[in-house]
Order: structure tokens, then C-alpha cells, then sequence
């Protein structure tokens, strides 16, 4: 297949280097990044470049980042899409060499290193921002606008799942006993990060983790409480729960409220769309057909449900924003500080599972 950023005006697009074609290179930020105005891959570090040319016939593939930045001097921003223990060096060698930086969640393997990296990032005056896709899944655009709209009144609960039916451990790194796997950083990169955008910061929180199948590694399992006190969401209950053993899942969002509630079942159809192999774009893109539910009580006092259709979601808005600052016309889609904030919980709740108790975050 073509490029679709290299057609049109691609003299104007800024090339882009990507880091890594296994899972998240090849599904979720190749294809992405490269259906968006102003950006162009124009080169890949692999040790996979028969994999590189199929999906992108044309593009340059050295074996190695250190390659690509010494063979592609034009290249203004490096993506980050290894195995989660080289983020850190991949990232700090393509900053020091003043590109600017997207890495793949989770940022780093814990917050020093995050702060590191945004230390660095200032130093050299570029950009460096994480992959928080699901900021811009269908159904978390629909609930963030249920939410500011207060449709259910002032929040008191709600839970996020990642529930998933994957009995079998596979042979891959994200499930072995190595530096950056396990769910709780793969799934709860994710569900904190949307937490901490609905919500804001919590006054504690609690994790428990398990490796509940076969022969599991590493944890396959995490239940965490993130408990608010003061602000105005205070009270609020908020539960993020992932697990590779549920082949009936729960809902993925439950919202209870002081004037109703909404739950929506399923999940955003834009990862299994590029697991496919379809590219981003065109009509019906990011559309989820799963309707959530909203309850309220009515005049009668009883209560009285409505579908609500979602938002449509939409990936590709992550790399039009890293574009836009870029070229300084605005902030990144997650700006350093939300990047070490994120690790920062990421590791609290570690500590936690450890010491099976909550703990603040402050």
C-alpha cells in the first residue's frame, strides 16, 4: 500500500521516524500518524524490514534508531513504539539529538524517568508526549460530554473495565516476567490516565493485582479504588478493573449520579478496525454502534432510560495535535506534566499492591 501522507504537498509534511514495528508500531501508530495532513513517515527502525515494506512499500527500514538519525538528518519527530523497557533510552537518545518525541504508553518504566525525559525535553526546546489514544475512543468522548453537560447531576460512582477473554499465555514480552509487563501498566496506563481526565487527581488510591490464569507471569488481574474527598466531585468512588479471564464481560462504563446514571457496554471499534488492517479515515470511521444507556428519574419519579448514541471516535485527532504544536499552534494532546503524573500513579498503585492498603498521592 501507499503512503497516504506522502501524497499532495509532501515537501510541507514533517517526516516522522518511527521506532519499532511489532504490535503498537505496526497497528496503531503507523497507519495513524500517516493519515494525517502535515505528517509523513519517512522512515522506520526495524529488524523486521520485509514486514516494513509490505504495509509500506518505499520507506526506508534500518535496523536501529541510531541509523535512522544519522542517515535522516530531516527527521523532525522520532515515535516510540519498543517494547516498553527501551522507551526511556529510545526516547532520551532522540531527544538529545533535538527531535521531538511521542512514545507508546506507558511513557517509562516509573516516574523518575518520566521526569527525566521532560527535564530533557525542556533543555532541548522540543516536544515529548505519550500515545493516550483512548483519550479519543468513541465511547470517552461520549461520556466526558455526558459528564460536562451534567446529565446525571453531581458523580458519586463509577467504574471503567478492560475486561477480556485471553486464557492462554502467550509467548510475547508484555507477558513474561520483564521490566514494563503486566496489565496493571499495559491496560491501567489507560484506564488511570482517563480517570485523571475525568476526575482529576485522587486524595488516595488502592490497587490489587493478581496473575490468575495458567501459567501466568505476570499480572493478568487488577482492581484498583481511587477514592476522592475534597473538590467538587467529593464524595466519589471511582473503580478500574482489567482482567484476561472474563468471557462475559462487564460493562466497560458504569456512571451512577445524584440525578441518574449511564452504562455502556462494549469497546471502541477503532483498535480491532486496524488490527484488520484498515486504515483510518472515510465514512462510518469510528463509529461505535454499542449505545450507552441513560437513566433518569422523570416527573412521575420513576425512572425512564434513553439510548445515547456515541460520539464518533477518532485516533487520527491525537497526531493532528502533536502536529499542531509542532508547529507551535498549541499544546501537545498530553503534555509533559500530565506524562509524569500518570507514572507517578502508575507506580503508587505498585506500592500499594504491595502493601495491600491505600495509600495518597499526594
Amino acid at each position: 500500500m501507499e503512503n497516504p501522507a506522502s501524497d499532495g504537498p509532501s515537501q510541507a509534511a514533517i517526516p516522522v521516524a518511527l521506532a519499532g514495528y511489532g504490535f503498537a508500531g505496526q497497528v496503531f501508530h503507523a497507519p495513524v500518524l500517516s493519515a494525517v495532513p502535515g505528517l509523513r513517515l519517512a522512515a522506520v527502525a526495524s529488524s523486521q524490514p520485509a514486514k516494513v515494506a509490505a504495509d509500506w512499500p518505499g520507506v526506508p527500514v534500518l535496523p536501529d534508531l541510531a541509523a535512522v538519525l544519522a542517515a535522516h538528518p530531516e527527521v523532525r519527530l522520532v515515535v516510540v513504539a519498543a517494547p516498553n523497557a527501551a522507551h526511556f533510552d529510545l526516547a532520551k537518545a532522540a531527544l538529545a539529538a533535538g527531535r521531538h518525541v511521542v512514545v507508546d504508553k506507558p511513557f517509562t518504566l516509573d516516574a523518575a524517568q518520566a521526569r527525566e525525559l521532560v527535564a530533557l525535553a525542556e533543555r532541548q526546546g522540543v516536544m515529548v508526549s505519550v500515545y493516550q489514544n483512548r483519550r479519543f475512543d468513541a465511547d470517552f468522548l461520549t461520556l466526558r460530554q455526558l459528564l460536562e453537560q451534567g446529565h446525571v447531576g453531581r458523580p458519586v460512582y463509577f467504574e471503567s473495565h478492560f475486561d477480556r477473554f485471553r486464557p492462554d499465555v502467550r509467548a510475547r514480552w508484555r507477558e513474561q516476567a520483564v521490566p514494563g509487563a503486566g496489565l496493571w501498566v499495559d491496560l491501567g496506563a489507560h484506564l488511570v490516565d482517563q480517570a485523571l481526565q475525568l476526575f482529576g487527581r485522587p486524595d488516595t488510591l488502592q490497587l490489587d493485582t493478581a496473575a490468575l490464569r495458567d501459567g501466568a507471569q505476570v499480572e493478568d488481574y487488577f482492581h484498583a479504588v481511587l477514592r476522592y474527598h475534597q473538590g467538587p466531585r467529593a464524595p466519589l468512588r471511582v473503580v478500574l478493573h482489567a482482567t484476561t479471564l472474563a468471557a462475559d464481560p462487564a460493562p466497560r462504563y458504569v456512571l451512577h449520579g445524584t440525578r441518574g446514571s449511564y452504562v455502556k457496554h462494549g469497546v471502541d471499534v477503532q483498535e480491532d478496525l486496524l488490527r484488520g488492517g484498515a486504515r483510518p479515515g472515510g465514512a462510518g470511521w469510528g463509529v461505535d454502534p454499542s449505545e450507552g444507556r441513560l437513566t433518569l428519574i422523570g416527573d412521575a419519579g420513576r425512572p425512564e432510560a434513553t439510548a445515547v448514541p456515541n460520539l464518533p471516535g477518532d485516533y487520527v485527532r491525537y497526531y493532528a495535535m502533536v502536529r499542531n504544536a509542532i508547529l507551535g499552534e498549541a499544546p501537545p494532546p498530553v503534555t509533559p506534566q500530565e506524562a509524569v503524573d500518570l507514572m507517578e500513579l502508575l507506580d503508587l498503585g505498585r506500592q500499594s499492591a504491595t502493601k495491600a492498603r491505600a495509600l495518597p498521592t499526594t
